[in-house]
């Protein structure tokens, strides 16, 4: 019998990928299986893809950034979502997620695993209700063997994890009719399945049919990443009695998953007003027994369209300090439209700084030093050393050029020079 990860990890097994994923992340290797074992950390590894760059994701390790893209229209090129891709990777993601809902679902699927060279993730439902417009002229016309062909197929394609409402069932409908939230539904798959729930009168599959789930995912070693369908798209609906509920569920699924030898994660909020972000995230640490969490964003404030890359960055840096383990990026396009390449390569930048926020905030090892190498790097004028440094080198590279000593700014009267006239001659400790 093939072992899981998981299952390797509780029998002591020390594999390849594990000692790397430790020695990339400074953490002792027994201590990461042991974490492993227990759920507290995941490696999303499909054998089949086998990414060249795996990423843990959990309790002790640096918080990591997801980047999300897809096809969304027929008639949009696949070209256009790789460069997207190509522009994720080059400013430093450590996930990718195709959410393609249109075109030629499959051949995007397989181009992008076969580009990305990180863990890969997808949400199969997408495909399943568009493909049941496709073949059968209604999302309505869906059937739970649908869905199961098509996560099937991605999970033999190679991906790594996998997003699904599996906690939604007909009794959060009540409660979230009663919470009279200002935005009702705002999760995609969410709206979908609650569509295909209210017109057969029947409950969510992806609920009562959870072990068939669980033996998909097993059998191509898929982390699952269940989502929030009652997630907040308002700060105002944070923490609504829906949500709450939800998580009870989702924690009850964390159990079974484990039980299974199944990787599992879970999805988290989006709005979230910041003096509720740390209560959030404590809670799912708690009722999902330390399960890494995947949040989105979260996005602090609702006032901002067109800036929801800050707003989510600021979210993220308070929820990866409270603990948060992977933050989903949020792009300027976000609440606007569908973000283009260069969205997407902000999104990515903005929320790898709050992430490396964070880790500063978690006493990451080796976040301080990072700072610290930078501020000696500009103490001693050192722009070779400040771009090598900085999170975003191209940028910094934009903003100088190599006949300048001193930014532009200031230049000769920049204080680190005067001062250092004096101080120079002081010893310096680091």
């Amino acid at each position: 019998m093939v072992l899981t990860l998981m299952e390797m990890a509780q029998k002591g097994r020390e594999i390849p990928l594990f000692t790397m994923v430790a020695q990339n992340e400074r953490m002792n290797v027994q201590l990461l299986m042991e974490r492993v074992a227990t759920g507290q950390i995941v490696i999303p590894y499909n054998n089949h893809h086998q990414p060249t760059k795996p990423q843990g994701f959990g309790l002790g390790l640096s918080t990591k950034v997801s980047a999300s893209l897809g096809l969304a229209a027929d008639e949009d090129r696949l070209d256009d979502e790789l460069f997207k891709v190509d522009e994720a990777i080059r400013a430093g993601t450590h996930a990718i997620m195709d959410l393609s809902t249109a075109g030629d679902m499959d051949e995007a699927r397989r181009a992008i695993i076969k580009k990305v060279p990180l863990p890969m993730g997808s949400l199969p439902i997408y495909q399943a209700f568009a493909e049941a417009v496709r073949t059968k002229g209604s999302a309505l016309a869906l059937e739970p063997e649908d869905f199961f062909r098509v996560m099937e197929r991605q999970a033999a394609d190679g991906v790594d994890f996998m997003g699904l409402h599996c906690a939604l069932h007909s009794g959060l409908l009540t409660t979230a009719k009663d919470d009279q939230r200002i935005l009702n539904l705002v999760s995609r798959g969410g709206s979908l399945l609650i569509g295909w729930m209210l017109y057969h009168g029947k409950e969510n599959f992806l609920y009562t049919m959870f072990d068939r789930i669980l033996e998909i995912a097993k059998k191509y070693e898929v982390t699952l990443s269940l989502a929030d369908a009652m997630r907040p798209g308002a700060g105002a609906d944070s923490m609504c009695r829906s949500q709450i509920e939800e998580l009870v569920i989702l924690g009850e699924l964390v159990k079974r998953s484990r039980q299974a030898g199944v990787q599992i994660m879970i999805k988290g909020p989006g709005h979230t007003p910041p003096n509720q972000i740390a209560t959030t995230i404590q809670l799912e640490k708690q009722v999902c027994q330390g399960a890494p969490y995947f949040v989105f964003g979260p996005v602090s404030t609702d006032v901002a369209p067109g800036y929801d890359e800050i707003t989510a960055a600021i979210g993220g840096a308070m929820a990866g300090s409270a603990g948060a383990d992977l933050l989903c990026y949020v792009t300027p396009a976000e609440h606007i439209g569908l973000p283009n390449a260069q969205d997407v390569y902000r999104g990515v930048v903005a929320s790898r700084i709050a992430a490396h926020v964070a880790d500063l905030a978690k006493g990451y090892p080796g976040a301080e030093y990072w700072d610290r190498k930078m501020s000696q790097a500009r103490r001693d004028q050192n722009l070779e050393a400040q771009k090598t440094l900085a999170l975003d080198q191209e940028r910094l590279s934009d903003f100088h050029s190599n006949e300048k000593p001193f930014c532009k700014k200031c230049e000769k009267g920049c204080a680190m020079a005067v001062a250092g006239e004096y101080f120079q001659e002081l010893p310096w400790e680091c």
